[in-house]
């Protein structure tokens, strides 16, 4: 008879086993309770995501997350007083702020005066405090992101986030700011859960900044439901210090006839993944899922996406682009599936990356599973330095070299940046773009 063998687990593991049982004790009773312990029992099953794990062949977080943090607590006045300053590139844009510091909402730091009719704006925690059977029911069910062990681990911690209801257009943009400000090493669970009522509308921005050379862990989790007719923009930056591990998830299904789109910018973090799992679950809906990292030293970016066309007549576009500096790696994993029903799809998908150093590495995995007949779909990836014979066209015209490789770069990176339909939101990129840029040798 075969022994039964268990596999070794790492500290990390071991760390976030303990966690839990700890955490279990202060958790009520109920169907997200419930939930929770699923969630926790899946990631148990699995363990951390490794080279072996297709989805995550690129970026092993077994090895990268080598142990893990004490839950964060509430936040002090410390913390507090320095998240004033955060997501303040964005000060153009006129957005209203929504600020949670170490994974706490902070209501002092917060706008919830005068809300437009037909948004409304509350805390997770204080809705699973009070037990709020609508949010039970959010949380209850299953988005396309169910099977990932980065989004169980956050259904498992998950402590506080937005929760935000459109039923109207809303012309202001909403700001979800996100700050660690200890300066000990901890880790955040944050979850937040979007509602876009058929024919409305919203723009959230999402920034996440914290502190350089602390070794904190960020994993953070956006739901989202969009109606049909709906219209939802985000734009999710990430300045998270030099030091950090963040892990975020969406998980999104589109309505019918919905326009929905997405820009992710990367230039903080150590190791940074953004994963995108979205359903388009109604016909004729139109999605855009784009992107900018801007890597240096020795920082790791991964892209993970999964689009799912089950419904047809749907049009999507994504475009990606990479600038990778020193040693940094970016990786960017791309799939489209268009299944049997979805007829006239009309998707293609596009990643480019610009490597400055010779140490750099890009790694690009597009791909295509497609079970209908009548589409239109394509993938293509580049990587490549910058080109010389352009370099030289300006230096040629007196622009010194550093500043010929600025506006090539610029304008590499412009093209996805482009995509972002608010002027102020796409201004404020742009400026951080230039900030990077500056810091270059």
């Amino acid at each position: 008879m075969q022994a039964e063998t268990n596999p070794i687990k790492t500290v990390a593991e071991i760390g976030l086993a303990e966690s839990f049982a700890a955490l279990r004790g202060k958790l009520a009773r109920g169907k997200v309770a419930a939930r929770r312990e699923a969630a926790f029992r899946r990631f148990e099953a699995q363990g951390l995501p490794h080279r072996r794990v297709e989805e995550w062949k690129y970026t092993d977080l077994r090895a990268l997350m080598r142990d893990a943090k004490p839950l964060a607590g509430a936040p002090d006045a410390g913390a507090k007083a320095r998240a004033k300053s955060a997501g303040e590139i964005f000060a153009a844009a006129d957005a209203r702020r929504i600020v949670f510091v170490d994974g706490a909402f902070v209501p002092e730091l917060s706008d919830l005066a005068a809300l437009e009719p037909g948004l409304k704006i509350s805390s997770l925690a204080d809705a699973l405090g009070r037990g709020s059977p609508e949010i039970t029911s959010r949380l209850g069910s299953a988005g396309p992101a169910e099977g990932d062990v980065a989004y169980a681990l956050n259904t498992a911690f998950m402590g506080d986030g937005a929760v935000v209801d459109v039923s109207a257009e809303i012309a202001r943009p909403l700001h979800l700011v996100f700050v660690y400000g200890s300066p000990r090493a901890a880790a955040v669970f944050s979850r937040s859960s979007v509602i876009i009522g058929a024919g409305a509308g919203l723009t959230l921005i999402e920034s996440h900044e914290g502190p350089d050379g602390v070794d904190y862990q960020i994993n953070a989790a956006l739901d989202l439901v969009v109606g049909e007719r709906g219209r939802f923009d985000r734009i999710k930056v990430n300045a998270e210090g030099n030091a950090a591990m963040h892990l975020s998830t969406l998980s999104a299904i589109v309505g019918a006839k919905a326009n929905v789109s997405d820009f992710a910018f990367v230039t903080g973090g150590q190791v940074v993944r953004n994963q995108l799992f979205v359903q388009c679950a109604g016909a004729g809906t139109t999605l855009g899922l784009n992107g900018a990292s801007l890597l240096k030293d020795k920082q790791h970016g991964d892209t993970t996406l999964l689009v799912d066309h089950t419904a047809g007549g749907c049009q999507g576009r994504e475009l990606f682009k990479s600038v990778l500096d020193g040693a940094s790696r970016g990786v960017f994993q791309g799939k489209i599936v268009v299944r049997p029903g979805a007829q006239k799809t009309d998707a293609r998908m596009m990643t480019r990356a610009l490597l400055l150093s010779e140490d750099a590495e890009a790694d690009n995995k597009p791909e295509l599973e497609i079970f209908a007949d009548d589409v239109q779909c394509g993938h293509g990836a580049t990587s490549g330095a910058l080109d010389d014979n352009l370099k030289f066209y300006l230096m040629a015209r007196g622009i010194p070299e550093k500043d010929a490789e600025t506006l090539l770069i610029q304008s590499f990176v412009g093209e996805a940046i482009d995509t972002v339909a608010h002027q102020g939101v796409r201004d404020a990129l742009m400026d951080a773009t230039l900030h990077w840029l500056a810091g270059r040798p």
